[in-house]
């Protein structure tokens, strides 16, 4: 253990407050005693307000998950991680900032941009990439108020939880929503959207989808909205019984599939609006509209797919058979992609920051002293919550095994960060300042539940500008 840091905290920046980020700053606290060591933690986040995904990349109707921020909420409030939020490292603060400033850096910025679809016609207009979607519906401070929700008809390419998200959210009748934090801008969108029916479409088949039985659960929970699925689609080899055989979850789901195909046939009325799930399609084509003298008008207006096959191991093949749909809208939700930060190597086919076990890699495959990585910008954008705190773990684990080893701050005291936010004109905010915001959108939830036809446990403050003025009040 070097001298220095038995005479002083070792000084931890994390970037990135949401699960990963708390939670690793959590497990490097709790640490301390087990290990004989002190840590000082500042967690910054580029947004105003902290929790990262879980505010801005879960649905609104999502209630057990959103209880997440419950239990980070509570970590947060002990008062032994300080929060800077409104902090964007690499213009507010730079890397060489971070590392004059402390021992170590751990990166859990995530993954917020939309994976690539390569197909012709998804540059057209209508066609969407689903993360972009989410962020505006959870009134992500950085997009447009307003969405073009002008389609009829509609198809969301992608058969896991962000994909039934946006389809539930696409048709379902917007004052349901209304008991949620959506906030107004969103709720006046989608209460004038025209939608009827939105085409959910994966590429393989019912025993292979990627979504939790308590995804695909809540889509019948939607009021005055058909579940609609096709009896071609439900296509099983020897690799598909496997899975239902031994694995629980996929036997739960393709139950709960089949007992819906066959409970549609017994439907007494139909509902206003309709969720369609399609099995075994491959996109591959998004169409273009024509005028009346045959010129593309560079709109969506359909979508073509391969039919599919499954192979007997549970992957599939084309059939050379297509089939065209007519739609005015496309999603694609095939995926989280990562966002490169500079100065720090990264893979662009991944979409992670190059590292071994949550250690930070060089060209040349050696660790970068005090640099580190956990979440979804280490791994991938894959696995669920229970998996980012395991992952964290790891890194702090690698973290705690360096720690004779960490390249010493020049100012490591803690408020020189402050200082130095505050000469360059930041208006970073705190915890205190989440406090004030945290209220305040609750009290807009209950004007909101006085003047109108439901309770609303909150409305969410969308522009940026607000978030920090009443952060900061």
């Amino acid at each position: 253990m070097s001298d220095t840091f038995t005479h002083r905290p070792i000084r931890v920046a994390v970037v990135g407050a949401g699960p990963a980020g708390v939670y690793a700053s959590d497990i490097l606290v709790k640490a301390q005693a087990k290990h004989d060591l002190r840590f000082s933690i500042d967690l910054f986040d580029r947004y105003p307000a902290p929790f990262g995904l879980i505010r801005y990349g879960v649905a609104p109707d999502h209630p057990r998950i959103k209880g997440i921020i419950k239990a980070l909420h509570k970590v947060m409030d002990r008062g032994d991680i300080r929060l800077l939020g409104n902090v964007a490292i690499g213009t507010d603060l730079t890397l060489e900032d971070l590392r004059r400033h402390y021992d170590a850096v751990i990166f859990a910025t995530g993954a917020i941009k939309d994976a690539a679809l390569d197909i012709p016609g998804v540059e057209l207009e209508g066609s969407f990439g689903a993360a972009d979607f989410v962020s505006w519906y959870d009134g992500h401070p950085d997009y447009p108020r307003e969405w073009p929700l002008e389609a009829e008809k509609i198809a969301v390419i992608g058969n896991g939880n962000v994909a039934l998200d946006v389809a539930r959210v696409l048709s379902k009748h917007a004052e349901d929503l209304l008991s949620t934090e959506i906030p107004e801008n969103v709720y006046q969108g989608l209460q004038a959207s025209p939608a009827t029916d939105v085409h959910v479409f994966g590429r393989r088949g019912p025993a292979q989808v990627k979504f939790t039985p308590l995804e695909l659960r809540e889509l019948s929970h939607s009021r005055d909205v058909d579940i609609v699925l096709y009896e071609e689609d439900f296509e099983f080899d020897d690799a598909s019984d496997e899975a239902i055989r031994s694995n629980n979850q996929i036997k739960t789901m393709v139950n709960t599939l089949t007992n819906w195909l066959v409970e549609q046939e017994e439907r007494a009325e139909e509902a206003s609006k309709r969720l369609h799930l399609h099995f075994l399609h491959r996109p591959v084509e998004i169409l273009e509209g024509r005028d009346e003298d045959g010129a593309g008008t560079g709109k969506v207006a359909g979508i073509r797919f391969e039919r599919m096959e499954l192979d007997g191991t549970g992957n599939v093949r084309g059939t050379g058979e297509f089939l065209d749909y007519e739609v005015q809208a496309v999603y694609r939700a095939v995926g989280y992609f990562g966002s490169e930060v500079k100065g720090i190597p990264f893979d662009h086919q991944r979409g992670v920051i190059v590292n071994e076990a949550g250690r930070v890699l060089d060209d040349d495959g050696h660790h970068i002293p005090g640099t580190y990585a956990t979440g979804w910008i280490k791994r991938g954008p894959v696995g669920l919550i229970g998996h980012t705190k395991g992952d964290a773990m790891e890194t702090i684990e690698c973290l705690i095994a360096d720690a004779d080893r960490l390249p010493e701050a020049e100012q490591p005291e803690e408020n020189a960060v402050i200082e130095l936010l505050e000469s360059r004109g930041v208006e970073y905010t705190t915890w205190e300042g989440w406090l004030k915001l945290d209220e305040h959108e609750v009290q807009l939830g209950q004007q909101a539940t006085t003047a109108g036809p439901v309770e609303r446990e909150r409305v969410k403050v969308v522009p940026r500008e607000e978030m920090v003025r009443i952060s900061r009040a």
